[in-house]
């Protein structure tokens, strides 16, 4: 049988961003259940689970356009924590970052840099 969208979509939110993505999806249920919903279906059950982009790849595009749009913390802290999460190590992390210095400037990627320290200093990791 054929997985409904929404729980294809749960299922690789989960996988991704475990606890964190699931702690979005409650905090907005409580307010918004129809956004909590899309957020399910359309970006997890629609696009993260296409198979012509593995899902270290498109976290790694996620970390950078949330780094670059600068205004986005909470998100790329989950997001941080996914790629972490699928097989990102911590220095793939902060080298996509750095280079979101050079097309998005230098304030998203200290922005962005600060919200991986977090993130790395939640989990316990260690970095030069």
């Amino acid at each position: 049988m054929e997985q409904t969208r929404y729980q294809r979509g749960f299922d690789k939110l989960s996988e991704i961003d475990g606890e964190a993505g699931h702690n979005v999806i409650n905090n907005l249920a409580s307010i918004c259940p129809d956004l909590a919903k899309f957020i399910i279906e359309f970006p997890f059950g629609d696009i993260y689970s296409r198979e012509d982009l593995d899902l270290k790849s498109r976290e790694i595009a996620t970390v950078s356009a949330l780094t670059a749009m600068g205004n986005c913390a909470p998100q790329l802290a989950v997001h941080i924590h996914g790629a972490l999460n699928i097989g990102c190590s911590p220095k793939e992390v902060t080298e996509v970052i750095l280079q979101m210095a050079v097309y998005a400037g230098f304030p998203a990627a200290i922005n962005g840099m600060l919200v991986a320290k977090q993130v790395f200093e939640e989990r316990g990791i260690i970095t030069p």
